[in-house]
């Protein structure tokens, strides 16, 4: 799917990683505490990232492309003029920012009421209902839209209908639509694209490397995706600065994708990312999909008598949120590697990012960590030998302090 979509306004209320009220009683932690998402919309990013906020979760922005606008583009113009002299038989719709642009642009160019007319004498296919709103609002109808709001279900409806020798206008959305305009051409018809805006890099490309940089420093629980142009706008930039694969491979195993639909997803999942995509495309379903993915990947554990839950970048002591910095948290993550098992000093070092080889960092990095956490008794210090998390892995006892 694309931006724009749908969002959930439900908020304000304390609620369950399903998005509904909490329990009475319940520990007052919302789903996203301690979790750090990015988000690469271009558009529509305040309001995706408020609903984040909402439930917790702290946000990084990184708007990963821009959007020309529309009366600028000349291909668009070209196109117009195109199915004006030569009206089209299907007129395909797909988004509806898009659609509203293209009408907005024709009427700037004096084209409006002579498109208006086109577009009504032919068979118009909306993609989903607000391009059905947005053909509406224009002062036509629809001929038909699909329940799925798939372009696959539009695909196979002109299929079974036929096409050879009628020419069908595809509104396209800088997004990639793989074997369907090969699929309308391989059975005859003329197929005449539409392009209704056009992506391009950030004017900025800064917040986008701060993006990438936490990404792969795992920085990052989840990055958000609202358009495939995004997602490969992304993936080029880091290409550009050599860190594809390490990007790649923090998507696939650390950094959770998340993706409003299968359109989106598809510059990730050519490169073998799965990502996660809620059963409607809409931005409040994508939140609530992170509500219960990122806290589903906690295991949870008992630690010298305290409930722990390590939530990205915070800690959750017995229900209360403890923030932890990076380097405390890249020592907590080596420990609950093997709760219970000596992790030695030097294996600790390795962990510290940019620690260097002076191991009194790593007794620096756990002396501010306990203060963090709250509770010292957590951590046990093994005299010459390292630290361990306060637990026995095989029968779940509890160890003081060391």
């Amino acid at each position: 799917m694309h931006e724009g979509e749908h969002e959930d306004r439900r908020g304000g209320a304390r609620q369950d990683a399903d998005g509904r009220p909490a329990a009475a009683g319940a520990p007052d932690v919302r789903p996203l505490d301690g979790f750090t998402v990015g988000v690469t919309a271009a558009r529509r990013a305040e309001e995706l990232g408020t609903l984040l906020e909402r439930r917790g979760a702290q946000v990084v922005y990184a708007p990963a492309l821009r959007i020309v606008p529309l009366p600028d583009d000349a291909e668009l113009l070209a196109a117009t003029k195109d199915l004006l002299d030569r009206a089209p038989d299907v007129v395909i719709a797909t988004t509806a920012i898009g659609f509203r642009g293209w009408i907005e642009a024709a009427e700037g160019w004096g084209l409006g009421e002579t498109l208006l007319a086109r577009l009504e004498a032919a068979e118009l296919l909306a993609r989903g209902p607000k391009v059905k709103g947005a053909i509406r609002a224009a002062g036509l109808t629809e001929t038909w839209s699909p329940a799925s709001e798939s372009l696959a279900e539009v695909l196979e409806r002109l299929l079974e209908e036929g096409v050879r020798g009628r020419r069908v206008a595809i509104q396209l959305h800088g997004e990639p639509l793989p074997g369907f305009v090969e699929s309308l051409r391989a059975d005859g018809a003329e197929v005449v694209g539409v392009p209704v805006y056009r992506w391009m890099p950030p004017a900025d490309i800064g917040p986008v490397d701060r993006l990438l940089d936490a990404a792969v420093g795992r920085g990052l629980d989840a990055v958000t995706f609202t358009s495939a142009p995004a997602a490969a706008s992304l993936l080029h930039r880091a290409e550009e600065r050599g860190m594809r694969e390490e990007l790649l491979n923090a998507l696939r195993h650390d950094v959770l994708p998340a993706c409003v639909g299968p359109v989106t997803a598809l510059p990730l999942e050519a490169h073998e990312v799965t990502t996660y995509q809620p059963e409607r495309f809409r931005l409040g379903p994508l939140v609530q999909l992170l509500c219960r993915e990122l806290p589903g990947r906690v295991r949870p554990l008992t630690i010298a008598g305290r409930q722990v839950e390590m939530r990205g970048q915070a800690v959750l002591v017995d229900g209360e949120l403890r923030p932890v910095p990076p380097a405390g948290m890249a020592l907590l993550r080596a420990l609950a590697r093997r709760p219970g098992w000596v992790v030695s000093r030097a294996d600790l070092l390795r962990a510290l990012p940019g620690a260097g080889r002076d191991e009194h960092a790593v007794e620096t990095a756990m002396a501010r960590l306990r203060g963090a956490l709250g509770a010292p008794k957590l951590i046990q210090t093994v005299v010459k030998r390292g630290y361990r998390l306060a637990l026995d892995p095989r029968l779940g006892a509890k160890y003081g302090d060391g």
